[in-house]
């Protein structure tokens, strides 16, 4: 059987380990679809109803697996309609891939319907940005464009025009006038730096033993950190404050943590913020400026993988660029253990006052049903490992406050486009990677207003996806 162009995409993506595109292709785009089914066995093409919602679910994908997210729409207004979740990827920093569908090189320029120049109007989404014209190019940007978004935590987008799938390779016209054979890359990809050099660590330790009062905020770059974070908290006898991307990364009923900070956070948080001293920052770009402590009374170290988020918290005495579990492992047998717990436990007094006062709120005699009592209900049903997807906005105080992360459970919000439709795409890419576990979303009526249709898609394939609904209508604006 002769290779067609497009099984030179789909093989490529298989060579990087991708065994799910989330998408709504052309009718026309069967050479696509077919080569999908040649290689069913490996990769999955998992048709959607909306094509922002298969970005979103790309974008659930990266949140809840760590790996590269795929999504595939047509041309024109179809390639429109990933943007809001190609905006959602970019700016929480999950890799993403979109591959679209152009206008045909021969009727460039003349006007013809759906000609849109994607590239362009992909330009600020993307990181790589690229238009494939000849077959030759294909394997050398999808690594690129692969290695793009796994390296710098954003979107790469590659647009090809209608009928190049279904070329025959080794008979390509084009074959004709490109260099001999393909451009030389490959599907590899290695991570950053793992540990900062021994000097950068020591200057860490020394700010920290010195410190009398150590807070640390953590964000979605510490979820992969649990015990050394819980670890590093004991030894400098520190609260661990949590941005809402991080709320996985310590669980919610340790008593090392007051919780999230920022709008939808903990008053303990804003305390623990407050009377810190000294501030160690963990993969976080934390942006309100008015819940961190000012920088002329606060000695901060700053842990990061990306050298272009250092300093993205406010200034810092010491930045520590290296992976956050292995550098706080590496900090760890430097810290003096702190005799002092004074701190830690005035935050843990606070919690203790602040569990209370959500008590109050949980109660279930109050008519209309609360939404606090309902996502306290939700949190006392899910399995130990479940797998909370939210909405953005209004659901999100509920969810963010009333559903603890305990155990090895998983919490995705759309955090920085803040986004109110993305927790029903989020739980079905979640569960499409995690089938054995317990998937919820909790969304708003707005929210689910907007992509109701992909309930059709759990059902298709199967997906035992948890959606609970709350009537934002009125009550959001009174509570």
């Amino acid at each position: 059987m002769r290779e067609l162009t497009a099984d030179l995409l789909v093989g490529r993506l298989v060579d990087w380990g991708v065994d799910t595109v989330f998408g709504l292709p052309a009718d026309s785009a069967d050479g696509v679809v077919e080569a999908f089914a040649r290689l069913g066995d490996r990769i999955r093409l998992v048709l959607v109803h909306h094509e922002e919602a298969a970005a979103l679910m790309a974008a659930g994908y990266a949140k809840a697996t760590g790996r590269v997210g795929v999504c595939l729409a047509t041309s024109g207004p179809g390639a429109l309609r990933l943007l809001g979740g190609l905006y959602d990827a970019k700016l929480d920093h999950q890799p993403v891939l979109a591959v679209t569908e152009s206008q045909e090189i021969r009727l460039l320029g003349t006007s013809f319907r759906q000609e849109l120049a994607l590239e362009k109007a992909f330009d600020d989404v993307a990181d790589y940005n690229v238009r494939v014209n000849v077959p030759v190019q294909i394997p050398a940007v999808v690594d690129i464009g692969i290695g793009h978004a796994l390296a710098r935590g954003t979107v790469s987008h590659i647009t090809f025009p209608p009928g190049l799938e279904e070329t025959a390779v080794e008979t390509s016209p084009w074959m004709l006038t490109t260099p001999t054979g393909s451009p030389p890359t490959a599907p590899l990809f290695t991570a950053g730096p793992g540990v900062p050099p021994a000097a950068d660590l020591s200057r860490a330790a020394e700010v920290l033993n010195q410190g009398t009062r150590v807070a640390l905020l953590v964000g979605a770059g510490g979820l992969e950190a649990r015990q050394e974070l819980l670890a590093v908290a004991d030894a400098v006898a520190g609260p661990v404050v949590k941005s809402l991307p991080g709320k996985a990364a310590v669980p919610d009923d340790h008593p090392y943590t007051t919780g999230c900070i920022g709008v939808l956070g903990t008053r303990p948080s804003e305390e623990a913020l407050e009377g810190a001293d000294t501030l160690l920052l963990v993969g976080t770009s934390f942006p309100w400026a008015a819940n961190v402590p000012d920088p002329a009374k606060v000695r901060a170290i700053q842990i990061e993988t990306d050298p272009a988020r250092l300093g993205g918290s406010g200034a810092t005495e010491v930045t520590l660029l290296g992976d956050a579990a292995e550098t706080l492992e590496a900090l760890l047998p430097l810290l003096s253990r702190r005799t002092d717990r004074g701190f830690l436990e005035q935050a843990q007094a606070g919690m203790a006052g602040w569990r209370r006062r959500l008590d109050e709120l949980e109660d279930q005699t109050r008519d209309p049903i609360q939404p606090q009592y309902l996502m306290r209900v939700v949190d006392r049903c899910a399995a130990p490992d479940a797998i909370l997807a939210s909405d953005s906005g209004t659901v999100a105080t509920w969810s963010a406050r009333h559903f603890d992360v305990r155990g090895g459970r998983y919490y995705l919000l759309s955090a920085n486009l803040a986004t109110i439709a993305a927790g029903v795409p989020y739980a079905i890419a979640a569960q499409w990677a995690h089938p054995g576990r317990c998937c919820i979303a909790v969304t708003g009526s707005d929210g689910f207003a907007k992509v109701m249709g992909e309930l059709l898609t759990a059902i298709q394939y199967r997906l035992p996806v948890k959606v609970v609904v709350s009537n934002v209508s009125s009550l959001g604006r009174r509570l």
